[in-house]
């Protein structure tokens, strides 16, 4: 129906100026095209059309409400007829004691986990693909994988058991060395270790997915001709391994260095407590407390727009330098 509609059109039925047939023709010719695209791949279309759909619907649409943290937000006035206040609410944030505190917390926690989480499923993953047994191979990944599986609650309900002072097992064994039991849960000094050391053993098995895919993707006839050539297995890693994972090491680097402002409120939450609110508190429970509790939204939206705007400066940054020293990037 649509190609009959065109060809009405190039046939000139509403159209009579012959020097507008050349433009025409062309037009017909990529709705042609167009038309014959789609009918060949209706169906790749409609799998896309759906995730499309929901990205729109509740990402993309929804950001329009970022503009109440530039607004003095009232619920009976709604988000149009609410005052404008240009940058009051980020001027409030900055000028808070909570600001620095914030920020710091939420820059440590990411950097630490950084510096010691993104490793430690690399070398897993080169690890657990020396192994030549493939029956402990696979119990080995199983049982990696599985405190990916098991809820943010439950975990910080272990922790606080085996961490009590009284009678958690980790207290047990420092009072059987002689020492006196440690409070964990209370000490400031204790939160960034606890909070780093959970997360990379909930994860680390998980996040070692995505290396072994890309370890299976390297052509052993690179490790053939090595072996031929008398190299040693460290040899073959450092020659073959490491430059067969490095794009997926630099693209999985950026990705978490666009994070670096991002910290997951529901452990912190179940974990922190007033005593350890100096080292503990950062912006995702500050934004609930403040934004849900406090009934403060525009502030709560403004704090966290801050939040968004430098982790995508942070991204942009970190993608550009890869693709300028190494040529790998996102796009």
């Amino acid at each position: 129906m649509f190609n009959k509609y065109v060809n009405n059109i190039a046939s000139n039925k509403y159209v009579n100026n012959k020097a507008a047939e050349g433009p025409l023709i062309k037009v017909q010719s990529a709705l042609s095209w167009l038309c014959r695209n789609i009918a060949r791949d209706k169906y790749l279309i409609l799998l896309v059309l759906f995730p499309v759909i929901y990205f729109i619907v509740f990402h993309y649409i929804p950001m329009y409400g970022v503009i109440i943290a530039f607004k003095d937000f009232s619920p009976s006035k709604g988000i149009l007829g609410s005052p404008w206040v240009g940058l009051r609410w980020f001027y409030e944030f900055f000028n808070s004691n909570y600001a620095f505190r914030l920020i710091r917390n939420v820059l440590l926690l990411n950097l630490y986990n950084l510096v010691w989480g993104f490793p430690i499923p690399i070398m897993f993953a080169l690890l657990l693909n020396e192994l030549k047994n493939g029956l402990f191979k696979r119990i080995v990944q199983t049982v990696s994988y599985l405190p990916h599986f098991i809820s943010v609650v439950v975990i910080v309900g272990m922790v606080v058991i085996f961490l009590s002072p009284y009678g958690g097992i980790i207290n047990v064994i420092i009072e059987k060395l002689g020492y006196k039991s440690i409070n964990f849960m209370s000490k400031p000094e204790w939160f960034r270790t606890i909070y780093i050391a959970t997360g990379i053993w909930q994860e680390f098995g998980w996040n070692s997915i995505i290396y072994l895919a890309a370890l299976s993707s390297i052509d052993p006839q690179l490790y053939e001709a090595a072996k031929i050539d008398g190299a040693s297995r460290w040899k073959q890693v450092i020659h073959i391994t490491l430059p067969g994972l490095a794009p997926t090491i630099i693209i999985l680097f950026i990705l978490q260095v666009g994070r670096m402002m991002k910290v997951g409120f529901e452990k912190i939450i179940l974990m922190y407590n007033p005593a350890t609110y100096e080292v503990s508190d950062v912006i995702s429970p500050y934004v609930y407390r403040v934004g849900l509790l406090g009934g403060e939204f525009s502030f709560a939206s403004a704090v966290d727009l801050f939040n968004s705007v430098i982790n995508f400066i942070l991204l942009v940054s970190v993608n550009k330098l890869s693709k300028k020293l190494t040529d790998i990037a996102l796009w």
